[in-house]
């Protein structure tokens, strides 16, 4: 296998192929998201849940556009942080941006590490749910520091039994319709009560939830062959595909279970599963637990990348930036965001913890939306994507939209977390200045 000859040098493997890169993020986005939210958003919407999924798709799509032109433009491992530091060339904002993406990503794989640790799990084995979660944690650093193509062969398996379990979910309400005991009409019935078009804005902040994961590939870029030409079809395609999956499975959940009956639990899809009465629940299960799994694995190799790019730009301590000799993974980088997202465990449930990772993630997003604006003036003398210009400020618009939907509590526990990386980022300042001294 070759590069392209106009990819920049790395020292990290470049051995990610354009399809690899799609089932990345689509593993990504695909995650614990569809599984667990569905029977939250019907209980804001009522039946209509395939809606707000179709706005959030929208929205993920805009700043998804800014995404594609900054990585193609800049491919280098840092994301959001490498594109700050280009666009506002003031270093603590490039910090706090990058130190923003790096809490939502190891806050997200605590969460997610304590949905797998949950009633999926519980179902095979009933263990301690903080005990499990931090086990899982340990196996999912040592898979990612054996290897990017290791880690991403991994997630090629996985995604493909995620989606096989949601397109499960499709067929069983397909059969459930055929018999004739679904009611395929719940699609169009709002909840009772509710002012539709709020109630479609409230779902569609939930729904918002299970697309992000896109951004998360913007930290392996240095990997990735021949990025400027298979980034932009992966990343659109990626998130298509989720969309329409998604929609799907919201179709099929209300048509086989009433709303008001998915509000109710906390494995929605498992309501459907037992509705049709065909696949055992415990098979089912086993597929949630994959998908849980897979986008663990997925968030972790971001964060680790991450922390390696911020420290390759000064930003982080340099120990961050070390590499496995032979297999050439970040693994200082890996050790410890592992070990940050196992105390972060004993923190807070799931739902707190995903409404964190929300908040963190549309910061970042306006950043990134701004920064395409910003550097358009830089010119390049690579060919690259480029969004049109209205894309981004309407990026910029559905964050801020999304953000004011934000409670106060959720507000705090971000806040708390940015206060400690401008704490960090004030101690590594001095340390420097106390080292030229």
């Amino acid at each position: 296998m070759t590069t392209s000859t106009t990819d920049p040098e790395t020292r990290l493997s470049r051995s990610v192929s354009g399809r690899l890169l799609y089932l990345f993020i689509l593993g990504d986005v695909l995650g614990a998201g569809v599984y667990a939210l569905v029977g939250v958003m019907a209980g804001e919407v009522g039946g209509p849940v395939w809606l707000p999924l179709l706005v959030a798709l929208g929205l993920a799509l805009l700043t998804a556009g800014s995404y594609a032109e900054l990585v193609t433009k800049y491919p280098r491992a840092g994301g959001a942080a490498v594109f700050a530091e280009r666009a506002f060339r003031k270093p603590v904002v490039s910090f706090l941006v990058g130190f923003s993406m790096l809490a939502a990503g190891v806050t997200s794989a605590a969460g997610l590490s304590l949905a797998f640790a949950g009633d999926y799990f519980g179902a095979f084995v009933d263990a301690p749910e903080r005990l499990v979660a931090v086990l899982f944690l340990a196996a999912v650093a040592a898979l990612n520091a054996r290897g990017i193509r290791e880690s991403l062969g991994a997630n090629v398996a996985m995604t493909i039994i995620e989606v096989s379990g949601l397109v499960v979910i499709v067929v069983l309400a397909v059969v459930v319709l055929g018999r004739g005991d679904g009611d395929l009409g719940r699609a169009t019935r709002f909840a009772e009560g509710t002012t539709p078009a709020l109630a479609v804005l409230s779902a569609a902040i939930l729904a918002y939830y299970s697309f992000v994961g896109f951004e998360t590939s913007a930290n392996v870029v240095e990997e990735v062959r021949d990025v400027r030409r298979v980034y932009p079809r992966a990343l659109f395609g990626a998130l298509l595909t989720a969309g329409a999956v998604y929609v799907a499975v919201g179709l099929a959940a209300v048509t086989v279970v009433p709303p008001e009956t998915l509000a109710g639990s906390s494995g929605p899809l498992l309501e459907v599963v037992a509705a049709a009465g065909i696949v055992p629940e415990r098979l089912f299960s086993l597929v949630a637990l994959v998908a849980v799994a897979n986008g663990a694995l997925l968030t972790m190799i971001m964060s680790s990348r991450l922390a390696y790019g911020m420290a390759e730009q000064g930003l982080l301590p340099g120990a961050l930036g070390r590499v496995l000799a032979g297999r050439r993974t970040p693994w200082v980088a890996i050790v410890v965001t592992t070990l940050v997202a196992m105390l972060l465990v004993f923190t807070g449930d799931l739902a707190e913890l995903a409404e964190t990772v929300v908040l963190l993630l549309l910061l970042v997003f306006i950043s990134t939306n701004v920064a395409v604006l910003v550097l358009r003036s830089d010119h390049v003398e690579h060919p690259h994507f480029r969004v049109a210009t209205v894309v981004p400020w309407l990026g910029v618009a559905s964050c801020v939209l999304l953000l004011s939907q934000q409670s106060g509590a959720t507000w705090l526990r971000a806040g708390a977390l940015l206060l400690v990386g401008a704490v960090l980022y004030l101690v590594m300042r001095f340390s420097r200045r106390s080292r030229r001294a």
